[in-house]
């Protein structure tokens, strides 16, 4: 796996979407994982069920110079306590870059100012497993804090492995950015199935695409990247950025890296 980023005469690499979770949550997540076979029709088998030591150690061996720590709140009254979980591990590991989360709940915008106040460099949503829509007016203001700080924002708002279609796709991304043209935003997995709707998006300025479980062949088997939009996404070079779910990924790091 090191001569992966070394064959492409790189320092180390940056990985934008990489988990780590108070332990009771991941616990609840890989369960849900486990369970995922009547969810999105097959098994989703993680490859990652290593303590936070061993998964810190791993992502520094594969040349990973810099990741994050995101989290994200599926109900109220979450977020706070996810976000002082990520930054307080950035405190304790300075190769990790502040995180944090916020949800559509009274007080959002003071958690969303506070957590920049700390010191938050990136944020995450994850508006299908929430179950909310991202042009909610309790976001609006929060958005617009973050666009003016310019921190960005991995946002997972994608159909995959899921539909649900009151609250994703990228109809729900383009209401946002009509309001913030200037947010920094990170659509997580290329916007699987959307692909070819999201590298429009990705047209504008700060908009960006993350390659999280893109081109892997658990992807491919389900949501292949059409072949006819290789040449877009190549053009779109400069606002790619290297994701890849780690940990709860139902196959290798080397794998990602490598697809």
């Amino acid at each position: 796996m090191t001569t992966w980023w070394q064959r492409l005469e790189l320092p180390g690499v940056i990985n934008i979407h990489t988990h780590f979770m108070p332990e009771r949550m991941l616990r609840r997540v890989r369960a849900h994982f486990d369970e995922a076979g009547p969810l999105i029709g097959r098994p989703w088998p993680i490859e990652y069920r290593w303590n936070q030591d061993s998964r810190l150690a791993h992502l520094r061996q594969t040349g990973v110079h810099r990741f994050t720590a995101l989290t994200y709140a599926h109900r109220p009254g979450m977020a706070a306590d996810l976000t002082d979980f990520a930054l307080k591990l950035s405190a304790a590991e300075p190769d990790c870059v502040p995180s944090a989360t916020f949800f559509p709940e009274d007080g959002v915008l003071d958690q969303v100012r506070s957590a920049l106040e700390l010191g938050a460099r990136v944020f995450k949503i994850h508006a299908q497993v929430g179950g909310f829509d991202l042009r909610e007016p309790a976001l609006d203001k929060a958005w617009g804090l973050l666009a003016d700080a310019a921190v960005p924002v991995v946002i997972h708002v994608a159909s995959a492995p899921v539909a649900r279609t009151s609250f994703t796709g990228p109809d729900a991304r383009e209401g946002v950015l009509q309001r913030h043209p200037h947010l920094t935003a990170v659509v997580a997995h290329l916007g699987a199935p959307e692909y070819a709707e999201f590298l429009t998006l990705a047209d504008r300025p700060r908009v960006h695409l993350d390659t999280t479980m893109v081109f892997t062949d658990f992807f491919e088997d389900a949501e292949p990247f059409p072949t006819d939009l290789r040449p877009r996404l190549a053009a779109l070079a400069d606002r790619v950025v290297l994701g890849s779910d780690l940990p709860n990924i139902p196959h290798s790091y080397a794998h990602q890296l490598e697809a």
